[in-house]
């Protein structure tokens, strides 16, 4: 493994000169060169700047620490990353969210937790004013239903069921005042589901166009975006221009892009996508991926900067195109032991990556 002072970072270096290599013969010190150092030392700026404690307070910036520049994204992190709800409930995971950092958090819609179609309009008003009196924003819904109901399915049960579970999702979101709503528009293939029979790519096409059609209508009513979530696996939308064309050919403001950086990230390079999205993103998973390994599941997920993810690329063209809202660290599998560490060892990084600390 290679020194974190290894490729031609000079920072540090000092510290591993090897014992053969003979000092430097120390020039002698005159009067005034001691005083530029003692000044220096104090933290005193003697070429006309600022004098005193004040500047010696602020630490030496350090690239190998955190990013350079600050940005002015949000952090989010998704509801998968606690142990909810065996065993944390709906208010330790908003608090514990809250109390590592975080702007927002990301809720998950089911069949059976605090989000799913047994809550109404009063359960989700308590949950809103639970996360409004801990101080934590609702950065968006998501579920993973859209894979045992996919709305192109070749199965026209599972189609419709789909789609009513979807209306609910956005039904949810409405009651809860929340703006993003994922949406999985379409699936080829589900390599991890065994009860999914391939559909094929331009039937797809045709059904994901007619569900999501019929979604906007609500949509626009309620005020929700309902973004399109980019998905190598499900073999369809496969790449920026097309996810592009999709979108566009609704005309509505109200259907947009949920762009996620780990789920491309096999073959493809999240950094060359954002500019190409361009406005479109509404909302965003930052997933790592490492490309080292040869499990391709949600295995290859890992924590966020133990990966292989060219972060300072990608923050810096999202900073580009004028991105301004959530980064939400998307990750399923909690901790074991201690499960706290996940969501402080995040927000530690996001900080990092959006220049948060220096």
């Amino acid at each position: 493994m290679n020194s974190p002072f290894s490729s031609g970072n000079s920072a540090g270096v000092s510290s591993f000169i090897p014992n053969s290599i003979e000092p430097t013969p120390r020039a002698s010190v005159n009067r005034r060169d001691a005083i530029k150092t003692a000044f220096a030392g104090a933290g005193v700026v003697t070429a006309g700047g600022v004098t005193g404690a004040h500047a010696a307070s602020k630490p030496a910036i350090d690239a190998r620490r955190a990013s350079l520049k600050r940005y002015p994204m949000k952090k989010s992190i998704n509801l998968w990353a606690f142990p909810y709800p065996d065993r944390m409930n709906l208010r330790e995971c908003l608090q514990l969210a809250k109390d590592a950092g975080f702007d927002g958090i990301e809720l998950n819609y089911d069949l059976d937790n605090d989000l799913s179609p047994k809550s109404g309009k009063k359960e989700y008003a308590d949950i809103r004013k639970m996360a409004d009196k801990i101080g934590i924003e609702i950065s968006g819904l998501c579920s993973f239903l859209f894979w045992p109901y996919p709305l192109t399915s070749n199965d026209p049960v599972k189609r419709e069921r789909g789609l009513e579970l979807a209306g609910k999702i956005g039904q949810a979101a409405s009651d809860l005042g929340v703006e993003n709503v994922l949406v999985v528009p379409g699936a080829v293939h589900i390599p991890w589901r065994t009860d999914h029979e391939p559909v094929r790519n331009d039937i797809c096409d045709q059904r994901a166009r007619e569900a999501v059609g019929k979604l906007v209508k609500s949509a626009e009513r309620q005020k929700i975006s309902l973004n399109m979530e980019n998905i190598f696996f499900n073999g369809y939308l496969m790449t920026p221009m097309e996810m592009n064309e999709f979108v566009d050919s609704f005309g509505s403001e109200y259907v947009q892009i949920h762009f996620d950086t780990g789920n491309i990230s096999m073959f493809q390079n999240p950094e060359h996508w954002v500019p190409i999205l361009g406005k479109r993103t509404k909302n965003i998973h930052f997933k790592e991926y490492t490309r080292k390994g040869t499990d391709y599941s949600l295995e290859t997920f890992r924590p966020l900067l133990d990966g292989t993810t060219d972060w300072p690329a990608v923050i810096g063209e999202l900073d580009q195109v004028g991105y301004r809202g959530y980064l939400t660290f998307e990750y399923f599998h909690p901790y074991i032991h201690y499960p706290e560490a996940l969501i402080y060892q995040t927000s530690d990084s996001l900080d990092r990556m959006l220049g948060r600390k220096s």
